[in-house]
């Protein structure tokens, strides 16, 4: 990412670069660039999907790749095991993640959308998708514990392999038959959401990682930070608007079809994020985790991996079903959402974290 310092607390938001002071209008423009080019551009879309290899879309891995890979070569994995010792943060990730997050969006995608079968189990399925991707970057951004956010991005993974079928069974059939509610039934292979979580994490953290370990061997960890570090870091962001012009591209025409369906969608989703980030936040500063982490458990716990959820969507129920609207629609909430809470993020930690050392003084991000 562009370089953002970590200097005395109050000065956060203020040590901004400039490239990411205006990062929510480069977002915006990313947006409806690819929500033009969407629509107005025939076969577009076919065309973008077409461009698969074992059923991973190549243009949206690309954009993936680009925009994990400094971040995760940031990281400094000789300090993963104090992470790893954090028993409040581990279990607070898991319960949030996998305990209660998907059984918020449960409960909201039934009282928003009692009356709309595609988009409530659309929403179902994204809420049991957790992130493994752009949660990345929005740490990054309002300087949570990268290390932290690597464990725990790579805990979901795992999580998502062993748990996504079974949960989505219970949510989509199991649940509402208890409930006296409608049910529908998830067909979803254990391989492509290993082959996902590989893609998508594996490959950028395995980069990542002989990055750092063959930089500092071959020339030092003050030249690998002070010198090659900033060099990369804006790569983060080209990956990043890369990625949410093809993800817009790729249902422009659906969404600015259905411009009211789209508004229906937004209103759980908008929920959600709320909740999730607002609870974590909170539950963080409860359990005494300082700003770094509590910053991390709160975007982890609000992010989702709309790459999966919309994959399963297509796979499951097709490319012009409600579910995969309502998958499309996720990115279109959470990517300007989440960019706002970086900011309200970096605001509570000038008024609630005003006496707390900053960790990585002098560091750029």
């Amino acid at each position: 990412m562009a370089v953002v310092e970590r200097g005395i607390a109050p000065a956060v938001v203020g040590r901004l670069s400039r490239l990411d002071r205006l990062l929510p209008l480069w977002i915006g423009l990313a947006m409806a660039v690819g929500l033009l080019l969407g629509r107005l551009i025939p076969g577009l879309n076919r065309a973008l999907e077409a461009v698969k290899l074992g059923g991973i879309s190549l243009p949206i891995a690309l954009g993936l790749l680009v925009m994990m890979y400094p971040v995760l070569a940031k990281v400094r994995y000789d300090r993963l095991d104090t992470v790893t010792r954090d028993r409040r943060l581990l279990l607070s990730s898991l319960i949030l993640n996998w305990v209660i997050g998907p059984a918020v969006m449960f409960a909201l995608a039934w009282i928003f959308l009692a009356d709309h079968a595609e988009y409530r189990t659309g929403l179902i399925i994204v809420g049991l998708a957790r992130c493994i991707a752009m949660v990345i970057i929005w740490n990054d951004l309002a300087c949570g514990d990268r290390e932290a956010a690597a464990v725990l991005v790579a805990l979901n993974s795992v999580f998502q392999v062993l748990t996504f079928g079974l949960l989505g069974w219970f949510y989509l059939t199991v649940l509402p038959g208890w409930l006296g509610l409608s049910g529908a039934a998830l067909h979803v292979s254990g391989w492509d959401i290993a082959r996902n979580v590989l893609v998508f994490l594996g490959i950028p953290l395995i980069a990542g990682f002989l990055t750092r370990r063959l930089g500092e061997r071959s020339r030092g960890r003050a030249w690998y930070e002070q010198h090659f570090l900033p060099r990369i870091g804006p790569i983060a962001l080209y990956g990043l608007l890369f990625t949410i012009v093809i993800l817009f591209a790729l249902q422009g025409k659906a969404i600015s079809g259905r411009p009211w369906d789209v508004v229906l969608i937004a209103a759980p989703l908008l929920a959600y994020f709320a909740i999730m980030w607002a609870g974590s936040y909170a539950l963080g500063r409860v359990i005494g985790l300082g700003y770094e982490r509590t910053t991390t458990l709160a975007f982890t716990a609000a992010g989702n991996n709309f790459e999966l959820a919309i994959a399963v969507a297509i796979g499951t129920f097709g490319v012009t079903s409600g579910q995969a609207l309502a998958g499309v629609v996720g990115p279109l909430i959470e990517v300007p959402v989440l960019v706002a809470l970086v900011y309200v993020s970096l605001a509570l930690r000038r008024r609630i974290f005003t006496d707390e050392p900053v960790s990585r003084s002098g560091q750029p991000s």
